[in-house]
C-alpha cells in the first residue's frame, strides 16, 4: 500500500482542474440532448433546468471550495473530503457510490462519442451492411480499448495533454454553432413552444442533469495538484460559471434557430445551425472524448483512495486497489477495475438509462458535500477555518435540500434503489471497518450547538409559574455511589421520560491534582455503571471540604437541562442513618432556595420486584400529596415498572373521609392518572396508634412506599423516618410549594 495518496511529482494547477471540469460539463449532453430538451419543455423549461441544476452545483462548488481550503485534500477528491468530514464509514459508502458513478460516466461518454459517427454511418449506409446500432457499439468498444491503453501505458500526463487538445476542439465547435444561422428564416424565438405530447419536466431534467455533474470532476485530481487549496476552488468555480453561461447561450440559440419538431427528430440538430456543420460531430466527439478522459482519470483515483482507507472487506483487495506506480503513484489496478466496469456498461449501450444512474449517484454526492458544509457552519467548530469565505450556510442548506428532493422528483424508484444500495454498502463498510465513527465525528459539534441553543431557549422561556408546569429536575449528592445504587436507580426512573436527573458523587477534600485525578476516575466508573442500565441521568463529581459546602454549591447550579433544579434527593441505609443528618442539618438551605426534598430510606430488600408503589396521604402532610402522587406516576412510567401498580392509602379523621374521598377521586379522574379507584383505600386516623405502625402493616410487601414528612418533626425525632424494620425502600417527600395536578 502506498504511504500516501499524493503524487510525489504533482505539478498540476488550477488550469488542470478547470480543463477536467469544463470538459465534463460541456460534454455529450450539450450536443446530443439539449435540442431534445428544448423540444420537450421549451426554452423556459430548459432555462429552469439550468437554474435548478446550478442551484445544486453552484452551492456544491462553493462548498467544495470552502472545505478544500480548510484541510489538506489528498488523493481521492470528493471522496476524501466526504470521508474526512463524515467519517470513514459514511464516507466509504458515499465514496463507493461516487466511484461507480464516475466509472459508469466513462461508458456514458464513450457511448456518446460513438453517436458522433451518425452522419458518417448515414452517408455510407448503402455500402455498410451492418445495423447502425451495431456499428456504433463497435466504435465505442474500439475507442474504449484505445483510451484504456493510453491511460494504462502513459497515465495522467498523457491524458492531460490529450485533454488540452480536445477541449480546444470543443470550444471551437461551440463558437461555430453560436455564429450559425437559423435553419429557417421564419423561425421566431418562443419561450414556451414544445412538441405535441412532450416528456415530463423532471424526466427531461434527469436526462440533462449529467451535463452539470462535471463540476466535481476536477476534485479527482487532488492528489496530482501542486497546491489543492488554490487549484480546486479556482478551477471548480471558473468551470461551473463558464458552463452555466454557455448552456444559457446554447439554449437561446437552439430556440431561435429551429422548431421543436426539428430538434426532436434530429439529435445532431446543432450541425444544421453551425456555420460549418461537420464541426458539431467533431465537437461532440471531442466533448465526449474529453469527458471520458476526465472521468477515466478521476474514477481510478477515487477507488485508489477507497482502497487506501481499507474500506472494502479484505485487506488484500484494499492493498491491490491502493497500489500505484512507484514513481508517481499512478493507480494502475484501480484503472483496470474502472475499465472493466466501463466495458460492461458500453455493452448495454442505452445512453438515457446510463444517464439516469449517473444522475442519482451524483445527486447523493452533491447533497452530501453541501450537507457537510452546512453542518460545519452550524457546528461552529473553531478548527473549521476555511480561507475561502464566500460560501454561506444557507447556500449549502439549499444545495443539500434540493439534491435530495430532486432525486425523488426525477425518478423515485431509482432514488429508492440508490438509497437502498448505499444502505447496503454502508452496512458492509461498517461491518468490516474497525472504526465505528460514522456520523459522530461531524455531529458532535452539531449536537453541542443544538444543546446550547435549546438550553438558552428553555431558560428564556421559563417565565411561567412553576406551579402550573411542574416537572422534576432532580439533583442527588452522594458519597456512597459504589456501595448502593438505590438512589441512582430512583433518579434514572424519574428522569426516564418526564424529568431530568443529575447525579453527583461527593469527594471530601480540597481541589488539587490528586483529588482531581480521583474525580476523573470516579466519573469514568459512574459512566460505565450508567451505560449498563440504559440511564438518562447526567453524571458528575464534586470536590469539597465538607458535605455542607458541597450541597451549597450544588443547589446553586443552573442545571444541565437549561432549567434550574427544583428537587434534591438524599439516600441512607436503614442500619446506617448517619447520612440522614446531612439533609436535616442543611434544611434551611433548601427552604431558602425553594427546593423540594426527597429522602430515600434504603432497606435490605431494595425495590423488590417493581410491582407495587404505595402512596400514603395523611391530614398531617396533605400539602405533600400531589407531589407524592406525581412522583409515583413518573416512576411507574419506567419500563422497569411496566407491571407495577400504584396504590393510595389515605388516612383522615372519620368525619373527613367522605369529603376527602370525593376530592381524591376527582383529582385522579381530572388529572388522568392511571390509578384505579379500587386501589385507593381510606383508613380512619387512629387515636391510640401512630401512622408509622399502619404503614409498616399495610405496606410491608410494597416495593416502594412514598410517605410525606415534616422537616420540623424530623428534626425533633429522626427515628420517624429511620426505623422501618424489613420493609422495602421508602421515599419520604416534602414539597416547598403544593403542586397542582390538572
Amino acid at each position: 500500500m502506498p504511504k500516501s495518496l499524493v503524487n510525489p511529482n504533482a505539478s498540476f494547477g488550477s488550469v488542470a482542474v478547470f480543463m477536467t471540469a469544463i470538459s465534463t460539463i460541456l460534454g455529450a449532453i450539450l450536443f446530443l440532448r439539449f435540442g431534445y430538451a428544448v423540444a420537450n419543455v421549451g426554452l423556459s423549461g430548459v432555462l429552469a433546468i439550468i437554474v435548478i441544476g446550478h442551484l445544486v452545483t453552484i452551492p456544491t462548488a462553493l462548498a467544495v471550495a470552502e472545505i478544500a481550503t480548510n484541510q489538506r485534500v489528498l488523493g481521492g477528491g470528493a471522496y476524501y473530503i466526504i470521508s474526512r468530514s463524515f467519517g470513514l464509514n459514511i464516507g466509504g459508502a458515499i465514496g463507493i457510490a461516487l466511484y461507480l458513478s464516475q466509472a459508469i460516466s466513462v461508458a456514458f461518454y464513450i457511448i456518446a462519442f460513438s453517436e458522433a459517427f451518425d452522419p458518417v454511418i448515414a452517408h455510407y449506409s448503402d455500402v455498410i451492411s451492418m445495423s447502425p446500432v451495431l456499428i456504433k457499439r463497435i466504435i465505442a468498444l474500439v475507442t474504449m480499448t484505445i483510451l484504456s491503453a493510453i491511460v494504462m501505458l502513459r497515465g495522467t500526463n498523457m491524458g492531460m495533454k490529450a485533454l488540452y487538445f480536445v477541449v480546444a476542439l470543443l470550444f471551437i465547435s461551440i463558437i461555430f454553432f453560436l455564429l450559425g444561422k437559423p435553419i429557417d428564416d421564419n423561425i421566431e424565438l418562443s419561450f414556451t413552444k414544445t412538441i405535441d405530447n412532450p416528456d415530463s419536466f423532471f424526466y427531461v431534467f434527469t436526462i440533462i442533469f449529467p451535463a452539470f455533474t462535471g463540476m466535481a470532476a476536477g476534485l479527482g485530481l487532488s492528489g496530482d495538484l501542486k497546491d489543492p487549496k488554490k487549484a480546486i476552488p479556482r478551477g471548480t468555480l471558473l468551470a461551473t460559471l463558464t458552463g452555466m453561461i454557455i448552456y444559457v447561450l446554447v439554449a437561446f440559440k437552439l430556440a431561435s434557430s429551429a422548431t421543436p419538431e426539428m430538434m426532436a427528430e434530429d439529435q445532431l440538430i446543432m450541425s444544421r445551425i453551425a456555420i460549418w456543420g461537420p464541426i458539431i460531430p467533431i465537437g461532440l466527439a471531442a466533448a465526449a472524448l474529453s469527458s471520458a478522459i476526465g472521468s477515466i482519470l478521476v474514477a481510478p483515483r477515487t477507488l485508489q483512495a477507497i482502497g487506501y482507507d481499507a474500506i472494502l472487506p479484505t485487506k488484500s483487495l484494499n492493498n491491490w486497489l491502493a497500489k500505484g506506480k512507484p514513481n508517481d503513484n499512478e493507480p494502475v489496478n484501480s484503472a483496470i477495475v474502472t475499465i472493466i466496469i466501463a466495458f460492461f456498461f458500453i455493452s448495454i449501450g442505452d445512453i438515457d438509462f446510463v444517464a439516469q444512474i449517473i444522475s442519482m449517484f451524483f445527486m447523493v454526492t452533491y447533497g452530501a458535500i453541501c450537507l457537510i458544509s452546512f453542518l460545519e457552519h452550524f457546528a461552529a467548530d473553531p478548527s473549521y477555518r476555511p480561507t475561502f469565505k464566500q460560501n454561506k450556510w444557507y447556500y449549502s442548506l439549499l444545495g443539500a435540500i434540493l439534491s435530495f428532493w430532486l432525486m425523488f422528483k426525477m425518478n423515485w424508484p431509482y432514488a429508492l434503489l440508490s438509497v437502498f444500495i448505499m444502505g447496503i454498502i454502508y452496512l458492509m463498510v461498517t461491518r468490516y471497518r474497525a472504526e465505528k465513527q460514522g456520523l459522530g465525528k461531524l455531529f458532535k459539534g452539531v449536537i453541542f450547538q443544538l444543546s446550547r441553543q435549546i438550553q438558552i431557549f428553555v431558560q428564556r422561556a421559563n417565565k411561567e409559574d412553576q406551579e402550573y408546569n411542574w416537572r422534576p429536575f432532580v439533583i442527588c449528592v452522594s458519597e456512597d455511589s459504589f456501595k448502593r445504587k438505590s438512589a441512582f436507580d430512583l433518579l434514572r426512573w424519574i428522569s426516564h421520560k418526564h424529568g431530568f436527573g443529575t447525579y453527583i458523587h461527593f469527594i471530601k477534600g480540597y481541589l488539587n491534582k490528586e483529588t482531581y485525578r480521583e474525580s476523573q476516575e470516579v466519573l469514568e466508573r459512574l459512566i460505565k455503571m450508567a451505560e449498563g442500565s440504559d440511564s438518562r441521568v447526567y453524571l458528575d463529581t464534586i470536590i469539597s471540604p465538607s458535605y455542607t459546602s458541597a450541597i451549597a454549591q450544588v443547589i446553586q447550579l443552573s442545571g444541565i437541562s437549561g432549567k434550574g433544579n427544583n428537587l434534591i434527593l438524599f439516600e441512607f441505609f436503614r442500619n446506617q442513618p448517619e447520612p440522614l443528618t446531612h439533609a436535616i442539618e442543611n434544611y434551611s438551605l433548601f427552604e431558602a432556595t425553594g427546593f423540594d426534598v426527597c429522602i430515600l430510606n434504603t432497606g435490605e430488600r431494595g425495590f423488590g420486584f417493581h410491582l407495587e408503589i404505595h402512596v400514603w396521604i395523611t391530614s398531617d402532610d396533605f400539602r405533600n400529596a400531589n407531589l407524592m402522587i406525581l412522583l409515583a406516576y413518573i416512576i411507574s412510567g419506567h419500563p422497569d415498572w411496566k407491571k407495577g401498580v400504584i396504590k393510595i392509602f389515605a388516612m383522615f379523621p372519620q368525619d373527613q373521609i367522605d369529603r376527602q374521598r370525593e376530592k381524591l377521586l376527582n383529582l385522579i379522574k381530572t388529572g388522568r392518572l392511571p390509578i384505579s379507584p379500587g386501589n385507593i383505600t381510606f383508613i380512619p386516623a387512629p387515636e391510640n396508634s401512630s401512622t408509622k405502625e399502619f404503614i409498616m402493616d399495610k405496606s410491608r410487601d410494597a416495593d416502594l412506599t412514598i410517605v410525606g414528612f415534616s422537616p420540623q418533626k424530623i428534626k425533633e425525632n429522626m427515628n420517624e423516618i429511620i426505623d422501618y424494620g424489613d420493609m422495602g425502600n421508602i421515599l419520604f417527600v416534602n414539597t416547598y410549594q403544593k403542586k397542582k395536578i390538572d
